[in-house]
């Protein structure tokens, strides 16, 4: 699983870029990635992505984040990953993933104390 990404001037005439983002092998990450979120800041664009070693962790991704710079055609270059550790919930297997950012929200999945998922969200400040 990777994400691969096409830039637009106009969202109706497309330029195919290629990978903007892959798994790391021998990461936590190894297996793939899914951009979930992703938000501009100045000189490029900051992502948050869900990410799995092995296809056994299906429904249990953590989370990750990647920054991609402007380009001086303004469009962007592919993402390089934080080497900070993945984000995950607090409980057994892990999961945290779909990080989604809606106004000053801050909404995803987390595994819970039981097992279980459940769809959180938190107000940013």
């Amino acid at each position: 699983m990777s994400t691969w990404y096409a830039t637009s001037p106009d969202g109706l005439d497309w330029t195919w870029r290629g990978v903007a983002l892959a798994g790391r092998p021998g990461s936590w990450d190894a297996r793939g990635v899914r951009l979930a979120a992703v938000l501009p800041v100045t000189g490029g664009l900051v992502a948050a992505y869900d990410g799995r070693a092995t296809a056994e962790e299906n429904w249990e991704e953590r989370t990750g984040t990647a920054a991609a710079p402007l380009l001086p055609d303004g469009s962007f270059g592919p993402f390089t990953v934080d080497p900070s550790p993945p984000c995950q919930s607090p409980f057994a297997p892990h999961g945290l993933r779909y990080v989604s950012v809606a106004g000053n929200r801050l909404y995803y999945e987390a595994t819970r104390a039981d097992g279980a998922h459940e769809l959180r969200t938190e107000l940013l400040t």
